[in-house]
């Protein structure tokens, strides 16, 4: 989760390194810490909480000039989020500087024969050990930083990203990286490592693609990389294809909002240029050939949170379009119950950084059973869709949040175009079909723009309701995990109870949570395509709202039926039944948005949360 940059050039480092810092604040905010090299020595300062804690302390108590430094914004693991916690981490001799993000899962016994051998920890953090461990080591190493880190992590087991500077080679920043993620920026006498390029892309948009177990060696001028059996790797280069100007806020108060505003041209830009000049889908990044996709008997997809829920909405189109059964499973538990796969199972892998450790592992583990693997993530470069067999890439630009918006959205977009283009290569589809329903996905831009429109009467719902210590959300078909992603959006930012049920499941239990009051979020199915589950839904309004429940229902417009059973009614464009999640979360995201800033809590920045989970 934590953010990483490091930086050697010409440039002050403390300037750039705490710029590239607020850009990754969204990876953790529970402290932050920089450390640069002025006259043979580290200055280091740091402090628990946001990375606004530092800034004053840094205001107050400035580093020294320096050109080459390091810089750490924490989700905590290891150790609470206090001063003496937060990263970099110096060795006893006051030499080396560390910051880390992942789990050091040795470090118990690293540190017991640390503290046999008299050295003296300062912290609670697995991340110290590293710092003595590379200074015990740079003698064996003859004085070299590359080679003691790569000693080093061969020692170590676990998920890390490890970054170092010493005092001994000033000019010098070292990063390792296994199963957690690292990137190099590519300046002009200048050259960055960043946890993600948002860090750097004000400076460059030249980035190198970091492979598992390497370590990178960055000058002003050089960047060389090696393995971590000391073998010589050739990187791979790519360029960012978005600029600094899209991880600010652009005039809105919130990245929340800004990226709730960008979903049209999100959407948009997940559809372009996905129809060949032969009138078929084509997706550039399908590096499975047919033959392989005709032999599929299966579909899983693995996910957490929002991802999870954009499986489950594409798991009724991706069964109704190619007749494969589809299985939606949490990638945490995935490989922990011995999955049965194989070459005829494809495994698709959602996740909008690409980092996701538990997904991560859930991908390695169907590729190690023989299964064909598919990515669709937003982060190109990112690790997921490296091991990945294929990729599709969303394309949805930054996402800054920590409550994901404009990712839900497209993931359904790139599932849903993985289920049409497996219906192509099946043959169950004819390719009029695929055209009509591609236009329809093409019509969504302007639907999801009509929804923005028209928000704000749910801004004042969300405002009348923040007294409320429970909301519940149901739906039937896809509105099912349209309400878990609702319900998901309200735990994250209003820090309230909230869930959301199958409509249908009520009376099997969830119904003894009604009291008199309670408001119940209803995602209502499309009388037209779907008027039994219309029928069967006003049913469970019946029951709720038998028992007190105050209902708002998002519905389409013209669906007047549902009007006399309603307290409120959020109105969404008509549009078919599978696209109704595409315009339908839209207005659960505002909801939740306006019902945490009226409750006043920091809507981008959650308490305990970190948009990238790259630990397990």
């Amino acid at each position: 989760m934590c953010g990483i940059v490091g930086y050697v050039g010409d440039k002050q480092a403390l300037e750039v390194v705490v710029s590239g810092l607020r850009r990754l604040e969204y990876r953790g905010y529970d402290s932050a810490g920089v450390a640069v090299i002025a006259d043979g020595r580290l200055d280091v300062r740091k402090k628990a909480g946001k990375l606004v804690n530092l800034e004053t302390l840094l205001g107050a108590d400035p580093l020294a000039e320096s050109t080459t430094g390091i810089g750490h914004t924490r989700w905590a693991t290891h150790g609470g989020p206090t001063d003496t916690n937060a990263h970099p981490h110096v060795s006893e001799d006051g030499t080396v500087a560390v910051i880390h993000n992942g789990i050091i899962e040795n470090f118990a016994e690293l540190r017991e024969q640390l503290t046999a051998d008299g050295v003296h920890l300062a912290s609670d953090t697995d991340t110290e050990v590293v710092a003595h461990l590379l200074a015990r080591t740079l003698p064996q190493a003859a004085g070299n930083l590359t080679e003691a880190m790569r000693l080093v992590c061969r020692e170590l087991q676990g998920a890390f990203t490890l970054v170092a500077i010493m005092t001994e080679d000033p000019d010098l920043v070292v990063g390792a990286r296994r199963n957690s993620p690292l990137v190099v920026g590519v300046g002009e006498g200048e050259n960055f490592l960043a946890s993600d390029v948002a860090a750097f892309v004000e400076h460059t948009r030249n980035a190198l693609e970091l492979g598992q177990d390497q370590i990178v060696t960055l000058t002003k001028d050089a960047v060389s990389i090696i393995d971590f059996d000391g073998h010589r790797v050739e990187p791979s280069p790519y360029s960012v294809d978005w600029d600094a100007s899209a991880a600010e806020k652009g005039g809105y108060d919130l990245f929340m909002l800004k990226e709730i505003a960008e979903q049209p041209k999100a959407v948009a830009d997940a559809l372009r240029g996905r129809i060949g000049r032969d009138g078929r889908l084509q997706l550039d990044e399908m590096r499975l050939d047919d033959a392989a996709l005709r032999s599929i008997t299966k579909v899983i997809v693995v996910a957490c949170g929002t991802a999870s829920h954009a499986g489950m909405v594409a798991k009724y189109a991706v069964e109704h379009w190619t007749r494969i059964p589809v299985e939606v499973e949490l990638a945490s538990e995935f490989r922990y119950r011995d999955p049965i796969v194989g070459p005829s199972t494809l495994v698709i892998a959602i996740s909008q950084s690409g980092e996701t450790m538990d997904t991560l592992m859930a991908l390695r583990h169907a590729a190690e059973q023989g299964a064909p693997t598919l990515a669709i993530c937003n982060t190109v470069g990112s690790t997921i869709p490296r091991e990945a067999d294929a990729v599709l890439y969303t394309y949805a630009g930054p996402e800054i949040a920590v409550a994901s918006t404009k990712a839900f959205l497209t993931q359904i977009i790139a599932a849903y175009l993985v289920g049409l283009y497996l219906a192509q290569v099946r043959g169950t589809m004819f390719a009029d079909e695929i055209g009509r329903i591609m236009a329809e996905l093409n019509d969504m831009p302007q639907k999801v723009d009509l929804v923005l429109d028209t928000v704000e009467p749910v801004r004042a719902i969300a405002r009348e309701l923040a007294g409320c210590s429970s909301v519940l959300f149901i739906g039937r078909h896809v509105g099912y995990p349209v309400a878990l992603e609702g319900a998901l959006k309200l735990k994250e930012l209003a820090y309230m109870h909230a869930e959301g049920f199958a409509a249908g499941e009520l009376k099997h239990g969830p119904i003894a949570l009604i009291e008199e009051g309670v408001p119940v979020v209803v995602i209502v199915p499309s009388p037209r395509g779907r008027a039994l589950l219309h029928d069967k839904l006003l049913s469970a309004i019946q029951e709720v709202r038998a028992r007190g429940a105050r209902i708002i229902a998002v519905a389409e417009e013209g669906d007047e039926r549902i009007t006399p059973f309603t307290d409120h009614v959020i109105r969404v464009p008509i549009v078919p039944t599978l696209m109704q999640p595409l315009v339908s979360t839209v207005p659960l995201q505002v909801f939740a948005c306006e019902m945490a800033t009226a409750k006043g809590h920091d809507v981008d920045q959650p308490r305990n949360l970190a948009k990238s989970v790259t630990v397990e």
